[in-house]
């Protein structure tokens, strides 16, 4: 049974930096490509940022610069760093696995940031 758990969520001022992490199980990791999506209230989860199998990264525009995105395969974790926090990053973060057509997420994780 594949398992993905988030964590590194909390309350942030604007300006500071927070690190998400999540943690896969039941998968083999390493063949997955893995990606960051983020949620407000009453809309769609948008893509925040992305890594294929090979390392290849994407981001949505708004955090270029400021998150990163990053991979390891012998902890079975993908990290997302975020630098530069601005209130419009508040969301509830998810994690998201995907190899082919078969997708798997985590159950999210807060992040607030304070004006």
């Amino acid at each position: 049974q594949v398992q993905l758990v988030e964590s590194g969520g909390g309350l942030v001022q604007a300006g500071g930096s927070l690190r998400l992490s999540c943690v896969a199980s039941g998968s083999i990791f390493r063949l997955y490509a893995m990606a960051w999506y983020r949620q407000t209230p009453g809309n769609q989860r948008d893509l925040v940022a992305s890594i294929t199998s090979g390392g290849s990264t994407s981001y949505k525009d708004s955090v270029k610069g400021r998150f990163t995105i990053s991979r390891d395969n012998a902890k079975n974790t993908v990290y997302l760093q975020m630098n530069s926090l601005k209130p419009e990053d508040t969301a509830v973060y998810y994690c998201r696995e995907t190899l082919g057509g078969t997708s798997y997420w985590g159950q999210g994780t807060q992040v607030t940031v304070s004006s």
